[in-house]
């Protein structure tokens, strides 16, 4: 692009004394590209100086892969437009990646007051802006690279690196490469270790930190000035320690605790061995009752059937009595009858014999026939009574041994 004219563009902050947060500037245009400024009343990283920098404005509005180059100064001026402090900047990158280039260290605050910067606390603030390349689109890869103090570094690297460069300023002053592509492989390096640093100390491992220490010696014999580093690597060693003691005594204890709980575990194994051998022997003593119940509901059903066999014996025996009796009756009655006809018989003998004729024989013969079929039914009776009386003490017998068999029978129960 042809060579642009430099711009200017003077802003005034009010009460500046009293500000606390960020100031921006109002938009102005340089190079066909709109720009502000941004001021920090009390310091950006550094907290004792003035911080500003110069911004591209809306760069999320702008194409993809954008680019601009300017130089720049930042004027600080009293009410009568007399400079006071000039701070010069010489066409550094501006794209997505960094939008704002400025500086964290211009003018300490307590100055500002004391040598006159501010007249009736206002500051008046001037830049300066000369753009002298716009891209305005362009193919991003991601491996972008700038060039920083002499150090080829990636656009996703800038804001680490230069807030580096602002809080150790005199870092690469004695490096000894000169060759870029060196310098920017030390420069990984060294970023790659305070990302490492600014671990908490409980994560790194032994091998962490034996090569940090390795990297770190490496790094200075080069040239760099990490003396700063140093001392965070003794504290994260220092920390790691602490941590590792704390380990150590955190590991007794939890060693004594498992000690502790295995002796539970075995007491808690012998009241289990023993609670089961009780249960075994409950269990065992159950199956021996269930088979007792068993027994007792066998005895019972004997006893019913016992009971059930005594009562038709009685009964059987009751009808047999009922029969004896009335054979026994009829068996009087016939040996009244045969009496009867006994003497009947012998009254018609001595009768027949003193008064009768012979010829009377033939009906005494008939009677006697008569009397003797009577003796033989009495004979009968009586051999029929016997045999029931017989009988009859055959039942009493056996009733005799059922209900014996009973009591037996209620006497294991009980004992049971």
């Amino acid at each position: 692009m042809e060579d642009q004219k430099q711009t200017s563009f003077t802003f005034e902050i009010d009460n500046f004394s009293y500000k606390e947060a960020l100031v921006k500037s109002p938009t102005f245009s340089s190079g066909g590209c709109e720009w502000y400024v941004k001021v920090y009343p009390k310091g950006d990283i550094l907290d004792d100086q003035l911080a500003m920098y110069l911004c591209v404005a809306n760069p999320e509005s702008l194409r993809l892969g954008w680019k601009r180059r300017a130089s720049y100064s930042f004027v600080l001026l009293n009410t009568s437009g007399k400079e006071l402090f000039r701070k010069y900047e010489s066409c550094p990158l501006f794209c997505a990646q960094f939008s704002g280039r400025g500086t964290t260290k211009s003018v300490p605050l307590k100055d500002l007051q004391e040598k006159g910067f501010l007249e009736k606390n206002k500051l008046r603030v001037k830049v300066e802006v000369k753009v002298v390349e716009v891209v305005d689109q362009g193919v991003v890869t991601g491996n972008e690279t700038f060039d920083f103090n002499g150090f080829q570094i990636l656009y996703s690297q800038f804001i680490s690196v230069s807030r580096l460069f602002v809080e150790h300023p005199g870092i690469a002053v004695n490096i000894r490469p000169k060759s870029k592509p060196v310098k920017t492989t030390y420069m990984n390096l060294l970023l790659n270790l305070i990302e490492l640093l600014n671990k908490p100390p409980h994560s790194f491992t032994e091998t962490d930190l034996s090569n940090a220490q390795s990297e770190l010696i490496d790094l200075t014999e080069v040239g760099f000035k990490l003396d700063w580093l140093k001392t965070k690597l003794d504290e994260v060693f220092l920390e790691r320690k602490k941590t590792n003691a704390a380990d150590g005594s955190r590991v007794q204890e939890l060693e004594e605790h498992i000690k502790n709980l295995k002796v539970e575990l075995n007491e808690e194994k012998v009241k289990s061995a023993t609670s089961g051998a009780k249960v075994l022997s409950l269990e065992q003593t159950v199956w021996d009752l269930k088979d007792e119940v068993s027994d007792l509901k066998v005895v019972v059903s004997d006893l019913i059937n016992v009971e059930s066999e005594d009562s038709e014996f009685e009964d059987e025996v009751s009808d047999l009595k009922d029969e004896l009796n009335k054979n026994e009756a009829k068996s009087d009655t016939c040996a009244a009858h045969c009496f009867s006809w006994e003497q009947t018989v012998s009254d018609l003998q001595d009768e027949h014999i003193v008064f009768r004729p012979i010829s009377k024989m033939s009906t005494l013969s008939d009677l006697q026939d008569e009397l003797n079929k009577v003796k033989d039914k009495s004979d009968t009776c009586a051999a029929k009574v016997l045999s029931l009386e017989q009988m009859v003490l055959s039942l009493k017998e056996k009733s005799v041994v059922g209900s014996w068999e009973v009591l037996d029978y209620a006497d294991l129960h009980n004992e049971k």
